[in-house]
């Protein structure tokens, strides 16, 4: 039903204004306390042996809903209502930022892919901390803040941007992430090395402690795919050696080359990072390759290329503790969530792991 609805309807529109749309009508709809109950009990119901621990804290599924989609905090409950067992928020940068001019956001629908490049368009840390102070969840759900750096901050000065963020936003954060990978931010990327993100990260993760004393705040570092695998060891060394939470693997990618893409060359064209189901088979790689080295010392999460139930368990096998979709869910509609959670269940019943924890990183494992 909902992919004659996106043909005949949402593939006319350009693809931001159908975001918009689309996220104003589930975020009307969470306000509207029969109607949200009814559509949480249809796309949200619990699998008990879905439960997930991870990061020091307990989910009702290893599945959520990636970076991106919300960026200004404004529809948590919304997407906790169709489905998704924790919602990352973000990227949130140090100052309000309009992103970069439009058209930038492009659908490859004949290759279920996304190519954007917004530019980290979002409100600024400020308003987006108040607002989380003053939510009041509707829904139970994992809250994650991914944070990354102001345009205008010269690299030179993007520690105390990120760090900015870091204290307005860690106080409401269940875990934070810091975003050097997206390929939109001139020298965002340039961060990725361990020279420039060792500072980095423990800036950050001193800022966390002391603005949300009361607990310790789950930190995480989400990664390019398109990094070489040499860095992807030493990012992966690096996280163990400062006692980072997890990796998020992976953000989009800039490659054109090697994807089999099939949508015009037009299209392919477009700068900005590359996601959907093209980057499903080196978001693997890098996952496979993280879960080699540093084993199950820190929290790994897959993204990239999640269509469906079986690339979530693959992901899972690989040594995925959680999982992310985004671009899927554009193709897929609101039954999502729903589906993977079904098929992940069903899988798990007929593996030879008595629960998810046990299935995580079996593969890799397996050939160690």
């Amino acid at each position: 039903m909902y992919k004659i609805f996106f043909s005949l309807f949402f593939k006319r529109l350009d693809p931001e204004q159908a975001h918009h749309l689309a996220f104003r009508w589930i975020r009307l709809a969470a306000r509207v306390p029969v109607l949200r109950t009814f559509l949480a009990a249809a796309l949200a119901p619990r699998h008990k042996e879905l439960r997930t621990e991870a990061l020091g804290l307990r989910m009702h599924g290893p599945f959520g809903l990636a970076a991106g989609f919300d960026k200004n905090a404004v529809g948590i409950d919304g997407m906790a209502m169709l489905g998704f067992d924790h919602v990352e928020i973000g990227t949130v940068t140090g100052e309000p930022q309009p992103g970069n001019p439009k058209q930038r956001l492009f659908r490859l629908v004949e290759d279920r892919a996304l190519i954007n490049r917004m530019g980290f368009n979002n409100d600024g840390s400020l308003r987006v901390a108040a607002r989380l102070a003053s939510r009041t969840p509707v829904f139970r759900t994992v809250v994650g803040v991914n944070i990354g750096k102001t345009k205008a901050v010269p690299e030179e000065e993007a520690v105390a941007d990120y760090v900015k963020s870091a204290e307005r936003l860690a106080p409401y954060a269940d875990y934070l992430v810091v975003n050097v990978s997206s390929p939109n931010t001139p020298g965002l990327r340039d961060l990725q090395a361990t020279e420039a993100l060792r500072p980095l990260l423990s800036a950050v993760r001193e800022a966390a402690d002391r603005t949300a004393s009361a607990r310790r705040v789950p930190l995480l570092v989400k990664i390019a795919p398109d990094l070489a695998d040499e860095d992807v060891d030493a990012v992966a060394d690096l996280a163990v050696e400062l006692g980072l939470d997890g990796i998020i693997a992976t953000n989009t990618t800039i490659a054109r080359e090697g994807l089999g893409l099939k949508s015009g060359p037009a299209l392919v064209k477009e700068t900005g990072g590359l996601s959907g189901a093209p980057l499903k088979e080196r978001s693997l790689e890098v996952l496979r390759r993280l879960y080699a080295r540093v084993g199950d010392r820190i929290t790994l999460v897959g993204v990239g290329g999640v269509e469906n139930a079986e690339d979530a368990w693959q992901r899972i096998l690989a040594g995925a503790t959680l999982v992310q979709g985004y671009s899927a869910f554009i193709y897929e509609g609101p039954f999502y969530a729903r589906a993977i959670h079904k098929g992940l269940a069903a899988r798990l019943r007929t593996s030879p792991y008595a629960t998810l924890a046990d299935a995580v990183g079996a593969d890799v494992r397996k050939t160690a």
